[in-house]
């Protein structure tokens, strides 16, 4: 579901959570920030109708060498973070 076309507001009570990932067009997962995904976007609205339900973040993209997977949901949260400053 669209969650920042004009049905949100219809369905937005029967939505229990959300598994946020950054996709590709193609469908490929990428970083939180470097896809199609909109992502900030979803996390303001959330934030402006005082949504409570939880938004997980999706780790599916490869991890980088050097990097780990603590370190990339860290990455994640820092765009959380930003995206609701």
């Amino acid at each position: 579901m669209d969650l920042c076309g004009p049905l949100h507001h219809l369905y937005h009570d029967r939505i229990l959570s959300l598994h946020l990932k950054d996709r590709t067009a193609e469908g490929g997962n990428l970083p939180w920030g470097q896809g199609k995904t909109p992502i900030k976007e979803i996390l303001q609205l959330m934030q402006k109708e005082k949504w409570t339900f939880p938004a997980d973040i999706e780790l599916e993209y490869q991890i980088p060498k050097g990097s780990d997977s603590v370190a990339e949901v860290a990455k994640c949260l820092q765009y959380c973070k930003e995206a609701l400053a």
